[in-house]
This record gives C-alpha cells, structure tokens and sequence, in this order.
C-alpha cells in the first residue's frame, strides 16, 4: 500500500521534485491552498508544513505530522495534542549559528566592541578600562557606570544556560572552549551535569551572563520578570536568543534604568518588529538584532535533509528524529 504525503503549504517544483525521487513509493499532495490540503486529509498518512484544527478533523489515518519550523507556539492546538499522531520539528537545524551568535555578543560585552563601534562612527577615541584594564570610578563626566568600562576575562566569568537542549548544549561547548564555567538548568535534566529548575535562583547568582535558549511554552511566558533580574548579579548580562515571550520587555526596561544588571542582547521580542519607538533602542549597553540567530546559507540545505531523512525512517517504520512531547509544546 502506497503512503499519502500531504504538503501544506505547497512548496517548490526543485523541492517537490527531491521529495518525489527520495521514496519512489509516495504519494503526494502538493497542496497549493488548504482547501486542496482538506481534499487530501481523509487518505494523508502524513502531513508536512502546517496542519489546521479543520484538516485534522477530516483526518481518518494519520500517523505523523512533521512541522516545518523549530518553534510550536503558533502550531499546537488541543486536538493536535490528543490525536494519536506523532509529531517532528526542525530542531537541531540552528544550533551551531545560534551559538556562534550568542558568543559573539559575549564578546562584544567582554571587549567593549559593541561601544567601540559606536565610538568609530563619531571618530571617538575613548579606550575603555583605564591602564591595565583598571577602572577608576571618578571615570569623569559621561560614564554612567563604571562595568561598562571593564574589559572583562572570559576564562573568569561564568555561564548560565536556560534551557539545555540541542542549542544550549552548543552554546555550552563554545563557552566551554573559551574557558568559561557553564551551568544550566532545565526542567528536563539529560544527565547529572544540568541542574533541574528549581536551581534557577542559584544560577543567576552565579552567572556573569544568562543565556535563555528555552522554548516559548505556557512555563515559560514571562518567566524573565523583575523577581528574576533582582537574582542576577548587577555586573551579569541577560541574552536572548529563546523566544521574545519569555522576557518581559517593560520590566527589563526597568531593571537597565535601575541597574539591577549590566546590560542585555536580544534576537527576540514580545513584539516583532521591535517599535521604534521603544526604549530599548536608546540603552548603549543593550544589542539589538532582528530575530536573524538563526540564519544561514546551510539552514534549506539542513532543513530538506531532516525532513528527507525522517520521511524516510516514515516509510520503513523506524523511528523518527525529533519527536515532540505535544503537551509540552518541545
């Protein structure tokens, strides 16, 4: 008996055309709007790309669904949860780009080089740090805080990882590489080296830089709050490369106005695109990126290749890679 792909949303002719030959037995329905894909439902063994509460409920024989992004936030649904089906996600596909992001802003904050290059465009010549990296706290007019003028050791600084799947762990072995002591909590510990999130309090004491790369899921909608930059140390950085939803931008506002940490990155936000307007844009020690962690030129490359490999293991009953626990939304 022949397998029922459905595609939806359609995807291209060079795509379709390498789904085609990689499982000459398939069948499928490339469906160019989700009335086509709704048609298809009741004789789909398998959906990739989106699946609606509608197309679900006219499916008779599903066993799989494989999501065509990372993040599921904007995907599940309660029926999805309770339907048998199993269901993948493209985890997996960022992890190296996402961490050479955050080790970038790392770097930045640790060698100044984000206010460097504020400093090049006004012709500035302003060493940060003083002679021998001292600093003197009658820095003189215009140096609001003196940890901004620190060029910072990162052999002596420790890392704490928020969420420690496929991204954290890279993160971890960068940071690892630079000599950094990593920490990391998850609520889902692979082993005894990751600390469940009950530790979280003790990791941002003991943090210089918290990284979040947890996903966006109902525990995790605002868990960055005012309560927790009260626990991180004044000197540490926040950085965000997760999901906006997981920090509160009005109280990390807040908490840089009061100093309650030293600075922050972000790739995500609450609201995307970030308005002008907003207040994190006037913070010299605050980055701004626009949700582009993850970009590559190997992302399409990686992401036919999962897809391909798990369509697969679909048709010769093995079993898949990146399974999703659905009531956890990862």
């Amino acid at each position: 008996m022949n397998t029922t792909l459905v595609i939806h949303p359609a995807v291209e002719a060079e795509r379709l055309a390498k789904i085609e030959t990689a499982v000459f037995t398939l069948q499928i329905v490339n469906a160019v709007d989700e009335a086509a894909a709704m048609a298809a439902m009741p004789r789909a063994d398998a959906v990739f790309g989106k699946i609606t509460p509608a197309m679900l409920e006219r499916a008779t024989q599903l066993r799989w669904v494989q999501a065509a992004t990372v993040s599921l936030e904007h995907y599940m649904f309660p029926a999805l949860v309770e339907h048998p089906c199993t269901l993948t996600n493209m985890r997996g596909l960022f992890s190296d780009v996402i961490a050479d992001q955050v080790m970038g802003y790392v770097i930045c904050f640790a060698r100044n080089l984000h206010l460097y290059i504020r400093d090049q465009r006004t012709a500035t010549w302003n060493p940060r740090g003083g002679e021998g990296g001292r600093v003197s706290l009658a820095a003189g007019p215009g140096i609001v805080n003196p940890i901004d003028r620190t060029h910072l050791t990162l052999s002596d600084m420790t890392m704490g990882i928020v969420g420690y799947g496929e991204i954290g762990r890279e993160i971890g072995r960068r940071a690892g590489a630079f000599g950094m002591t990593v920490h990391a909590v998850d609520p889902l510990p692979a082993d005894e080296t990751v600390w469940p999130l009950e530790r979280l309090g003790e990791l941002l004491r003991e943090s210089d830089f918290v990284v979040i790369a947890a996903p966006h899921t109902p525990e995790t909608v605002k868990l960055f709050r005012t309560a927790i930059f009260q626990k991180m140390k004044k000197s540490a950085y926040l950085i965000n490369i997760g999901r906006g939803a997981i920090v509160d931008l009005n109280d990390l506002v807040l908490a840089l106005e009061n100093k309650m940490i030293a600075g922050a990155a972000l790739d995500v936000y609450e609201i995307e695109p970030l308005p002008p307007a907003h207040p994190l844009w006037k913070f010299d020690n605050v980055i701004l990126t626009p949700h582009v962690a993850g970009y590559s030129t190997k992302i399409a490359e990686r992401h036919l290749a999962l897809f391909l490999d798990n369509l697969g293991r679909f048709v010769r009953g093995e079993p898949l890679r990146n399974v999703v626990r659905k009531a956890l939304w990862y």
